[in-house]
């Protein structure tokens, strides 16, 4: 499970996560895995892959309609059944500060039991979407690289029943550390340089696409 790779040994403490976020095209997706698997670490190993449920919870004010909603991540290996389920909090963007490479947000990731959905409906978080993401993982030091596709599941909970949301992976470089370690988005932009012109790394304003 790629969560439980992403996981950190801080328990729930909030920590911040950096990102770069692109795309590549089916056609190219294993020439890209090749790059990667020659510049990230355990080069000689293959491929690393990981293949989850996500369900996204969300609870909206009801007596403020401007309220924003707070979101929670649930994910769960569908190959490994004896790993642990995760529960996610991504906390909103920070995207206005343009000497940054990367984006910014809060990020807490902490290991569950199975019963999680039960616990958050309970608090009254509602199911908002879900689906499946399968694909492939790499280090390079303390950097993570994911090359994910994205499945649309046809049935609710069903994750038999599912298709291709794109015809393209999703390729994510994450870094998830404490507050104030700005230094590291320079080896973030580095190392994405090293991937062009395969896949464009770009800093993406997720409130920009929710608006489109």
């Amino acid at each position: 499970m790629e969560g439980s790779v992403s996981t950190h040994r801080h328990q729930a403490t909030p920590f911040h996560e950096y990102l770069l976020q692109g795309s590549v095209v089916d056609s190219s997706c294993e020439v890209l895995l090749n790059r990667l698997r020659g510049l990230c670490d355990n080069a000689e190993n293959n491929y690393e892959t990981f293949h989850d449920h996500e369900l996204v919870f969300a609870m909206r004010g009801t007596s403020n309609q401007n309220s924003q909603a707070v979101f929670y991540r649930v994910r769960h290996s569908l190959t490994a059944a004896n790993a642990p389920w995760h529960l996610r909090y991504i906390g909103q963007a920070e995207v206005g500060d343009k000497t940054r490479h990367t984006l910014v947000r809060t990020y807490v990731d902490v290991g569950t039991s199975d019963n999680v959905v039960a616990f958050l409906n309970e608090m009254g978080f509602r199911l908002d979407y879900e689906y499946v993401i399968k694909g492939y993982f790499f280090h390079k030091g303390r950097m993570k690289v994911t090359v994910s596709k994205i499945f649309r599941m046809l049935q609710p909970n069903n994750v038999e029943s599912i298709e291709p949301l794109s015809l393209s992976y999703l390729v994510e470089l994450s870094v998830v550390a404490p507050a104030g370690q700005e230094l590291l988005q320079d080896d973030m932009k580095n190392f994405a340089e090293q991937l062009k012109p395969l896949v464009q790394l770009e800093k993406i304003d997720h409130r920009r696409i929710t608006m489109m």
